[in-house]
């Protein structure tokens, strides 16, 4: 299986191939800059321990650096890297000044106190404080941080600059200057692009059935807008397994268990999450990790439309499988993008000072995301593309074309 990284540079390559533009693969395979740290962090007990960590900045031609900051086990080099190459083109298809950067501490989150946490990203922001700032490089939150842990870093760089700098740091709590609509707006933004096909193929939503692989932070949002646009959710997972049920689920039950257990209930049909990749429905939704549709499964893979809200969810030999089956693919770069959308809007009410309700932000969201979309389908349909191809050639044409007229 190749790397998450590897696959990208397979399609960036690709995609720059199609537009004419592949002398500018050297300059775009790897990031700007890398950076590599080692993190003290004081424990609970006294004692110390190192955490690796790393910031990706890809590319900054179209703006400053915007990507999250994840917390797992998972993180390494080339995942980061891949993430922030996947976030430059993600900034471009949803046409928001920002370039590409991302970053991760290898970390077991499971096993800290909260005020071990606290600490680790204090010290992670001291860390790579030199290469970051509202005008250089502004992280948000990733896997397993949320709005908590944007409050405690983007207080730590206010303290480091005697000042406060809200708009270094997106994704933080509003009562913390975040912005009202931004915990759910990347799960929204998937379902913006539902709506959009719904109308496009002249569906009805009631008629419509979703699995939806994850409920965190992206994929509970989706589910919750799904049953509001009247899709039926017939199957949830994450790290404790899956539910089914082809009536649909409640998503005031799941929320409420995983609230109180810290895992969903199993108030279904329980099923594998393998199982719940291949059901036969009209949307999966791949919400939680990457490489989960393999060379293994696609085949078997059932919905006739692949959703993704995860960064990374098929691997470039699953990719194969379902461009040879013609499967309708809406890849992460245009899905998920919901999320830096309005990070893009926080940081500008961080800046000017004026502050947006939630209406105006999930409007303004809509309009972008779903004004996207629609450039891809149009790119896609009339050159007969494979979706991921479609949107990787939307990104790479954008930032070419600014390191062109930049001289960058």
């Amino acid at each position: 299986m190749t790397s998450e990284l590897e696959d990208a540079q397979k399609n960036l390559k690709n995609a720059l191939e199609k537009i004419g533009e592949e002398d500018y693969y050297e300059q775009l395979k790897e990031p700007e800059r890398f950076v590599e740290v080692n993190i003290p962090v004081e424990m609970d007990d006294g004692g110390t321990e190192i955490f690796k960590a790393y910031r990706s900045q890809h590319n900054m031609a179209r703006g400053p650096g915007k990507g999250g900051i994840r917390f797992s086990t998972r993180v390494n080099e080339d995942e980061v890297k891949a993430l922030s190459l996947w976030m430059s083109l993600k900034c471009a298809i949803a046409d928001i000044p920002y370039g590409g950067a991302k970053g991760g501490v290898e970390v077991d989150p499971s096993k800290l106190s909260e005020s071990e946490e606290e600490r680790l990203s204090r010290n992670y922001i001291d860390s790579i404080a030199e290469i970051i700032g509202e005008n250089r490089d502004v992280p948000a939150p990733d896997m397993n941080t949320g709005a908590k842990h944007m409050a405690w870093m983007m207080d730590e760089y206010s303290e480091d600059e005697r000042e406060l700098i809200p708009g270094v740091i997106t994704g933080k709590p509003v009562e913390a200057f975040g912005s009202k609509g931004r915990a759910d707006a990347t799960g929204f933004g998937a379902v913006y692009i539902i709506e959009q096909i719904i109308k496009d193929e002249g569906l009805e939503a009631e008629e419509l059935t979703a699995a939806v692989q994850g409920f965190g932070n992206a994929a509970a949002p989706a589910v919750k807008k799904l049953k509001e646009i009247g899709v039926k959710v017939v199957a949830v997972s994450d790290a404790s397994g899956a539910v089914y049920d082809s009536e649909g689920l409640s998503y005031s039950q799941l929320l409420e268990c995983k609230s109180e257990r810290g895992e969903i209930c199993m108030i279904g049909e329980e099923i594998s999450n393998a199982e719940l990749l291949e059901l036969d429905v009209d949307f999966l939704i791949p919400g939680a990790i990457e490489g989960v549709i393999t060379e293994e499964n696609a085949e078997s893979v059932s919905a006739d439309y692949i959703v993704e809200i995860a960064n990374g969810p098929t691997t470039g030999e699953a990719d194969d499988i379902l461009r040879e089956r013609d499967v309708t693919v809406i890849p992460d770069v245009l899905t998920n993008s919901g999320g830096v959308t309005v990070s893009y809007y926080e940081w500008v009410q961080n800046r000017s000072g004026e502050y947006w309700s939630e209406e105006k932000v999930l409007k303004k969201l809509r309009e972008n995301i779903q004004g996207a979309y629609r450039q891809f389908r149009d790119l896609r349909d009339s050159e007969g593309l494979y979706g991921r191809d479609a949107a990787y050639m939307i990104g790479a044409e954008k930032i070419v074309q600014t390191i062109k007229a930049r001289n960058y």
